[in-house]
């Protein structure tokens, strides 16, 4: 990096500038698309399908030594028939008692990526009780008791670590119908930013990731209805919902050390929507 920085200084006397904040720029661009995890371990909840299942995969192809959670049994054995190497754990994060049991054997972990999540479709007037806690004990209380366990590991080892919590738009902006979902992901948003502080003098950086809807299972009902498609990328400046190899590129580049000075960030993903007023 040093060498690409002189080149850029020497340039910049020159009309040609432009030309070497290309070369220098994309150096950095080819370094993050490497990126390599060899050596480390890492845990992704809600592994078996979507977004958590693709951040297994490119883990696993990326060198890390990767630990698959899920509560379908299924979805893990097909999984580990994609990537031999991963080690699966069945675990129902509604029940946050057995978190713990599940969690004793899977050893030290560097990389934990909280993905797990429900999203009950529901309006201010007829949002049920049952509803509210089932949504926060996954979407909230699990990441925490998960987080939990897994900085308590780091801060024995003394060697810091990445935490990344999948969160969504739905934070950061009002979304009718998912008046539940909203206030999980909001507060998953606060907790993220509380542990950034506390567990960032143990070198821990925990981040969240916010997309908008992207095409997986969960969101069906959203993106298989054309209306609704039309209504969401009306607001978004690039047009279009996000695919799922978009947000686990993120997530990737806050796991690895090319964001070693990122913490305590919930990172759109979006196609500008959130810059959107009208939004």
């Amino acid at each position: 990096m040093q060498t690409h920085m002189a080149v850029f200084l020497l340039y910049l006397k020159l009309a040609d500038c432009q030309i070497v904040l290309v070369l220098l720029f994309d150096s950095v661009v080819k370094a993050i698309m490497n990126v390599r995890f060899d050596g480390k371990r890492a845990l992704v909840t809600g592994a078996g399908k979507g977004i958590g299942r693709e951040i297994v995969k490119k883990l696993v192809e990326c060198g890390a030594e990767t630990i698959a959670l899920s509560r379908t049994q299924a979805d893990l054995d097909s999984l580990k028939q994609e990537c031999p190497s991963l080690i699966p754990i069945r675990c129902d994060l509604a029940d946050t008692d057995s978190i713990p049991n599940a969690l004793k054997d899977c050893g030290p972990i560097d990389l934990l990526v909280n993905n797990a999540g429900i999203a009950v479709a529901d309006i201010v007037l007829d949002a049920k009780p049952a509803d509210f806690d089932k949504s926060m004990t996954i979407n909230v209380k699990a990441p925490i008791v998960i987080s939990q366990i897994i900085a308590e590991g780091m801060i024995k080892r003394k060697t810091g670590g990445s935490i990344v919590n999948v969160s969504s738009k739905a934070s950061l902006r009002g979304m009718q119908n998912y008046l539940l979902y909203a206030a999980s992901k909001a507060a998953l948003d606060s907790v993220t930013r509380t542990m950034s502080l506390e567990l960032g003098p143990h070198n821990i950086r925990v981040n969240s990731v916010n997309p908008t809807v992207a095409k997986t299972d969960m969101s069906k009902a959203v993106w298989d209805n054309p209306a609704n498609t039309k209504m969401l990328t009306s607001v978004i400046p690039l047009g279009r919902l996000a695919e799922i190899s978009e947000v686990v590129s993120v997530i990737l580049f806050l796991l690895s050390d090319f964001s070693s000075m990122v913490t305590g960030s919930c990172v759109p993903i979006d196609g500008g929507c959130i810059a959107n007023l009208m939004t």
